[in-house]
């Protein structure tokens, strides 16, 4: 008769010998910790506000830009030129509005078209924008030659004001956007007070006919004045000299008294 096997050996042998069949390397690691996130980016700066459009008692010219063409060069030097421009213009006296703000309030009109740059189309860039003239600038390029234009045109008749040019076989982008900008900033300097077909500012009534006529007046009462203070001596030296030769005869008095009156008048004339 066989020994009879207990539960507890079946139990350990089964035990032995699921660890040999797994064998050395399925053995379960130690875990390992995550490695720690990176930190997140800081956010961008936000975009400082768009300045207001001018209105009031600001009566800068407003300088729209209309269109900007870039083609042979990236298409950052659009924005970097209206940037470079902002930055060089005379704000006391010009408010630049850029391109995208400028197609923004086009959107409101329902007369004006996409591809409108001169003629009389452009009165309704005046009337959304307040835009008395608006800028167009084109740059292209190939490697190293580049070549630019700007124009400046009036939104009251559509026709061009101002336009520089130029061509550089041999420079780089950043010096084709500085020469652009700087010719830009001529034009914008060189824009009359009046454009064609502006109401021209009524000034005050010009003041030099009055101002002659004044002076004659007073020329006129200084000869009179001093006429009379002549002919009122005379006249009461003659009185007097009558009054002494004539034994004191009282005509002469009379006559002295009369050129003392004249004499008199002569003076306040000269003081008034």
């Amino acid at each position: 008769m066989k020994p009879s096997i207990s539960a507890s050996a079946l139990l350990a042998l089964a035990a032995w010998s699921s660890t040999a069949l797994a064998g050395p390397g399925q053995a379960k690691s130690p875990s390992k910790k995550d490695p720690p996130k990176p930190a997140p980016a800081p956010a961008p700066p936000a975009e400082p506000p768009p300045k207001p459009f001018p209105s009031g008692s600001d009566h800068r010219r407003i300088i729209g830009v209309l269109d900007v063409r870039i083609d042979g060069a990236p298409p950052e030097v659009g924005a970097q030129f209206q940037r470079d421009l902002e930055a060089q213009v005379d704000n006391q006296h010009y408010f630049l509005a850029p391109r995208m703000r400028v197609h923004d309030r086009m959107t409101n009109s329902t007369k004006w078209t996409e591809g409108c740059v001169i003629g009389g189309c452009l009165r309704e860039v005046k009337t959304q924008t307040g835009a008395d003239v608006v800028l167009l600038a084109a740059l292209t390029g190939s490697g190293t030659s580049f070549g630019w234009v700007v124009t400046l045109v009036g939104t009251n008749k559509g026709i061009v004001i101002g336009q520089e040019s130029e061509r550089c076989d041999v420079c780089t982008v950043s010096e084709a956007l500085n020469a652009a900008t700087l010719a830009t900033i001529k034009l914008l300097n060189n824009i009359p007070e009046v454009l064609d077909g502006e109401a021209k500012p009524i000034g005050p009534p010009p003041t030099k006919p009055l101002e002659d006529k004044i002076a004659a007046m007073h020329h006129t009462q200084a000869v009179v004045g001093t006429s009379l203070v002549v002919a009122g001596l005379a006249v009461a030296a003659a009185g007097a000299a009558f009054y002494f030769a004539k034994d004191h005869d009282t005509t002469g008095l009379a006559i002295a008294g009369a050129g003392g009156g004249v004499l008199i008048g002569g003076v306040i004339t000269l003081a008034f």
